[in-house]
């Protein structure tokens, strides 16, 4: 019975604040390594297509780019929900249990309100959009320039152009935050 005396409201709320954290720190470094990868993967190939000559691999960009960006927009999204939710729901309840008017962990608005942040907000949307869209687009624009386009290859570079597409806007979707 003394066990579960040591078990209080604040107690598992602080232990889910300390979980929640390590996991938005964990997504934080996964994504931004993410990136990366990205560039990593699509200059290689880049490097192989232009020395072997073979316009088709070129390809293969967009495929890296849509499978990473999708999981780089996914970790963004999970790393903004844990701030969302310590913000109105955490931290809020924490404060009640506390019995103070003051918001507890104030790192979670606090840096939301930096005057610069919307400007951050656009060049990162911008640095996203390049290297998850633009980057494979220009790459499927040299393959459509090249004598290497035929029917099921083309219908391919279609079917990448539209999913791209999707991936941009989401991208720009989840930007507003």
């Amino acid at each position: 019975m003394a066990a579960t005396e040591d078990i209080t409201e604040s107690r598992l709320l602080l232990a889910e604040y300390d979980r929640i954290k390590e996991e938005q720190k964990t997504r934080i470094g996964f994504r931004d390594n993410l990136l990366y990868f990205t560039l990593a993967g699509s200059t290689t190939i880049l490097a192989i297509s232009v020395q072997s000559r073979q316009a088709q691999l070129l390809l293969t960009i967009p495929v890296i780019c849509l499978v990473l960006g999708w999981t780089y927009l996914v970790n963004d999204e999970k790393i903004s929900a844990v701030g969302c939710y310590i913000r109105d729901h955490l931290g809020p309840r924490m404060a009640e249990l506390a019995g103070t008017p003051r918001a507890v962990f104030g790192w979670e608005t606090y840096h939301r309100n930096d005057a610069n942040r919307a400007t951050r907000k656009r060049l990162q949307a911008a640095v996203d959009l390049f290297t998850y869209v633009a980057l494979p687009v220009i790459c499927m624009a040299a393959f459509w320039c090249s004598p290497a386009v035929g029917p099921l290859l083309l219908i391919v570079s279609l079917a990448q152009a539209f999913a791209l597409a999707v991936l941009g806007w989401q991208f720009l979707r989840y930007a507003e935050r």
